[in-house]
């Protein structure tokens, strides 16, 4: 461990590490906070459970649409503007969350922070790829891990506070940890331009030529030259492989998160605070396991990692509806965390294998379609869930998370040279 953490320090790269930890802390600690929030947001708007319902998939929608444009971006302007930008917007969202007279408007400012946070997942990436060019997989999992903790504390002591300043308030307080968060981001976030040029140096020469083409194209001519971009950027079979495995095991994950508490209210009987705290728990797991996942994946092989943790997640999965009592639920949702560790993994496993002139364009269009494919995992949840189908939607989760640890079974090294060619 002590290599570990020594490999992640020097140069300044500590502060990085914890300035991006920060600004996710916070990015995916509200993202989670929203939701639970919606009981005293409806007592103030009455609007139906479908329309409250329909807010946050529109905050999870603009999250996915803005992964693409921020990978593009991230080749354009750079991540620490990026980053930046995102945490800034962030904080200023928060303020309009607080002073929302309608419920038109929070609809406004919750797509505003879908797309916010949306901004910071593609540049993050791709930061910690091109800093930790030797313990990246470890970075990874530390700055998820942050993001784990702020959706475990975040939403509760969110919740704690509205009963004290109401939920208005409660968001509110939130937007000094953004501004921070921001200004860590300017100061510790290193340049782009230094590292990507001398890793252009030895790109491809039609790829360095494209990036020194004027920037008033045509519209259109720069749609194409991004699809090309992408098309390159996930021609490798390695990638199709990971991203395959990854969008089944955030389809489980999704369905599983958007349903969780509210199957531990119905249908074990459990009171809201505790199914609320259970729901905590497993991201409290969840950043436990990514903190060291990283690192062995490093150690051990990104493929072996990620094969291990999806055959595990089925285990949990599958007992969830025949569990009774707090203990085995306990001792379930402890184990489900553990699944939060395909994230990291994952991430810096096909970040690192994408061409280094277009990483961000190509990563921010990955991230589009992990999420937005795997968004509906909600939606199909749901719709098992109005059939009384929860164990058999349990048992679909478990199917697609074994499906994905036989890929991930299969997955080559990075080293190896597995790939299928880059489209002209």
């Amino acid at each position: 461990m002590g290599a570990v953490v020594a490999s992640l320090r020097g140069d300044g790269r500590g502060w990085t590490l914890l300035a991006i930890a920060g600004g996710w802390f916070f990015a995916l600690g509200l993202r989670f906070t929203i939701p639970a929030l919606l009981p005293a947001i409806r007592a103030d708007f009455p609007v139906s459970e479908t329309v409250a319902g329909a807010a946050i998939t529109l905050l999870w929608v603009t999250y996915a649409a803005m992964q693409f444009p921020a990978g593009v971006l991230v080749d354009r302007v750079g991540e620490r503007t990026l980053l930046v930008g995102s945490a800034g917007t962030g904080a200023l969202t928060m303020v309009a969350y607080a002073v929302a007279p309608t419920f038109a408007l929070f609809v406004l400012a919750t797509a505003a922070f879908g797309f916010a946070s949306g901004l910071y997942g593609p540049p993050r990436g791709t930061v910690l790829t091109r800093t930790y060019t030797d313990s990246d997989g470890a970075a990874f999992g530390i700055v998820l891990a942050a993001g784990s903790i702020g959706a475990a504390l975040v939403p509760p002591l969110a919740t704690y506070a509205t009963g004290v300043v109401g939920w208005r308030g409660a968001l509110g307080l939130t937007a000094p940890g953004f501004l921070l968060a921001a200004v860590a981001l300017g100061a510790f976030v290193p340049a782009q331009s230094t590292v990507d040029a001398a890793r252009r140096t030895d790109g491809d020469e039609a790829a360095a030529e494209a990036e020194t083409e004027p920037q008033d194209r045509p519209l259109t001519a720069r749609l194409r030259a991004a699809a090309g971009d992408v098309r390159r950027g996930v021609s490798s079979r390695k990638v199709v492989l990971a991203m395959i495995g990854t969008t089944l095991m955030l389809f489980a994950f999704q369905g599983l998160t958007a349903f969780l508490t509210t199957y531990l209210v119905t249908a074990k009987a459990l009171s809201e605070a505790t199914a609320g705290t259970l729901f905590g728990l497993l991201f409290l797991s969840a950043a436990v396991f990514q903190s060291t996942g990283g690192a062995l994946a490093d150690r051990y092989g990104y493929g072996t990692v990620l094969s291990i943790v999806a055959f595990v997640g089925i285990g949990p999965l599958l007992a969830l509806p025949f569990a009774e009592g707090i203990v085995p639920l306990v001792v379930i949702v402890l184990l489900l965390g553990m699944r939060l560790v395909v994230g990291p993994v994952a991430n810096a496993y096909i970040v690192a294998l994408l061409p280094a002139d277009v990483r961000g364009t190509a990563w921010g269009a990955i991230r589009t379609s992990l999420f937005v494919v795997g968004a509906f995992g909600s939606t199909a949840v749901g719709a098992m869930a109005d059939h009384d189908l929860y164990t058999a939607a349990f048992v679909l989760l478990a199917v697609l998370t074994a499906i994905a640890g036989v890929i991930y079974a299969y997955l080559p090294n990075r080293d190896e040279v597995t790939d299928l060619g880059n489209a002209e």
